[in-house]
């Protein structure tokens, strides 16, 4: 088996702690032999744990680039509006890509990369995990054997769960779209993925509601403060307050550790009392959409409701998929789905196995997935190229479009081409 050689861009919370854990498992399969991260904790605690020297450590991706070729491919995870110039870059360069989602949080740029990509003759593979777990792989199964006859309708939603949302779309890095991207693209372009996976047919209108209707100033409880930590009144009794939540136990709270490097007690109550997390969640500069449904149709007559919510208990996936000979329901927090035939009337589970790998076995699959793509050369239409993820990028898209237009209805025919006819 050949060896495939990454390096790697963005050494944070994806670039390390979500896709390191493969390379380090399977060293006969991969080898880091470079990384490229501005922030100097991150980068030297990357080096250590990939026994990188010096001369394999940079502080910017262009300074990265700028060297001949390094290996075979590059793993981008920089932040979303950061995507598109080393992405294009290293495909310029002869690099192939597996670059974290979203593609961009520009539509333009997203269908400018898949162009370059396609000119180049390059895999360019987009993060979009969930289609490599048991579950949602499964799910797919099940439809394409006809056991539901043809889907006809789909209802999908997803429970972003009330701590997790706090976190990073209320403090946290995606709390506003102009630093990152809108929700339906920042969180849930992995659903949008999904969806059109599943209904395997292009979408041909959009409509879509949604708003940012609790975290406000408006809302503040009386006797808030703007910090936590500042005397808040009513800090003991708030779900949000960040004290209780950044200074439980690692092992029971992973988004603890991803407010400090390295996160310890001392530097997570420093990180609470000066930085983004320990602002009150109705005091921030967050502008996106704590909840927003999605209408869609598509070309082969298949309706599809999503909706994602903030204000949930657990943090999950659950899908209805309705057909003319049955009916699929799932849970993924459970690893559940729920198979019905009408013409037997009979009642099938099915458990799907999970992963301690992140996105329930996803990160994993899809580590595996592209360096086996590498190695056999397989650089088009692979599971998530950057031209089957474009269709799913650009739906989210039309529906922020939509939003913005109180639920106008987006013809995704004209849409798509108002971008696609500009770049080619």
């Amino acid at each position: 088996m050949k060896t495939i050689k990454l390096a790697v861009i963005g050494a944070g919370a994806r670039g390390f702690l979500a896709y390191m854990p493969y390379v380090q498992r399977f060293p006969r399969e991969v080898e880091v032999v470079a990384v490229a991260e501005p922030n100097e904790e991150r980068r030297t605690r990357f080096a250590e744990a990939l026994n990188l020297t010096p001369e394999q450590i940079y502080s910017t991706w262009e300074e990265l680039l700028n060297q001949p070729k390094l290996c075979d491919a590059l793993l981008i995870c920089t932040q979303d509006q950061m995507h598109y110039q080393p992405t294009v870059a290293a495909l310029k360069k002869g690099y192939h890509v597996l670059l974290e989602k979203p593609m961009s949080n520009n539509p333009m740029e997203c269908v400018e990369m898949e162009k370059i990509a396609h000119e180049e003759g390059r895999l360019l593979s987009i993060c979009h995990v969930s289609r490599y777990t048991p579950f949602w792989q499964k799910m797919k199964q099940l439809i394409n054997d006809g056991l539901i006859g043809n889907v006809m309708s789909i209802q999908h939603n997803e429970n972003v769960g009330y701590l997790h949302y706090a976190h990073s779309f209320v403090r946290g890095n995606w709390r506003n779209d102009v630093l990152s991207s809108p929700m339906i693209l920042a969180k849930s372009c992995h659903d949008m993925d999904l969806i059109r996976w599943i209904v395997d047919a292009d979408c041909t209108k959009v409509s879509s509601f949604g708003s940012l209707g609790h975290f406000r100033i408006d809302n503040a409880p009386a006797g808030s403060t703007d910090r936590c930590t500042d005397g808040c009144e009513v800090e003991h009794t708030c779900p949000y307050s960040a004290l209780p939540f950044y200074m439980q136990d690692l092992e029971l709270n992973p988004f603890a550790a991803l407010i400090a490097d390295p996160p310890t007690e001392t530097n997570r109550m420093n990180a609470i009392m000066e930085g983004p997390y320990g602002k009150c969640v109705y005091r921030t500069d967050n502008n996106v959409v704590d909840h927003q449904t999605v209408n869609m149709e598509f070309e082969n007559g298949v309706t599809v409701i999503f909706s994602m919510c903030g204000f949930t208990r657990d943090i999950n996936r659950t899908v209805q998929i309705m057909g003319t000979q049955g009916e699929i329901r799932g849970d993924l927090l459970r690893g559940s789905i729920d198979l019905f035939e009408f013409s037997s009337g009979t009642q099938t589970v099915f458990y799907t196995p999970t992963s301690s790998s992140g996105h329930q076995g996803g990160d994993d699959g899809i580590m595996r997935q592209f360096l086996s793509d590498l190695r056999h050369e397989r650089y088009m239409d692979t599971l998530t190229s950057a031209e089957a993820s474009l269709e799913s990028h650009l739906m989210a898209f039309a529906a922020e479009e939509s939003r913005r237009r109180e639920g106008a209805v987006v013809d995704m025919k004209l849409f798509r081409q108002s971008f696609v006819a500009t770049v080619h």
